[in-house]
């Protein structure tokens, strides 16, 4: 391995992902690595772009809007990726907040029929 690129197994290996996960997101171009013969290679780019879609599957982005995002990048002037951003991030912190409300909801009334479960209970 050198300093500034990987193998398919070592990205694999240092990002926790199976090969076919990999592959994948090479098919629906999220990555482009850098092929020699039947050798893949990942270089600074290609390991930020697997770190960003990584975190946005975390925070619950879909692969679509995560390859969208990753194609406004410009070097030059990223203040349209930045745009998209905070359009992706409000709506998922939205969907999260109810998401939320609906499991705090659900712990509530699952503690509450437990609790009358515990009390009916005879000593």
């Amino acid at each position: 391995m050198t300093q500034d690129r990987l193998s398919f197994k070592e990205m694999c290996a240092t990002f926790d992902v199976t090969p076919r996960t990999l592959r994948y997101y090479e098919y629906i171009e999220l990555l482009e690595p850098v092929r020699e013969g039947r050798s893949r290679f990942y270089g600074p780019r290609e390991t930020a772009r697997m770190t960003l879609i990584l975190r946005g599957r975390r925070f619950g982005f879909s692969l679509e809007e995560i390859r969208r995002w990753l194609l406004l990048y410009d070097p030059a002037d990223n203040q349209d990726q930045l745009r998209e951003f905070l359009s992706l991030a409000d709506r998922q912190l939205a969907a999260l907040a109810e998401e939320r409300a609906q499991l705090d909801a659900t712990i509530e009334e699952l503690q509450t029929l437990r609790d009358k479960t515990s009390a009916s209970l005879k000593p």
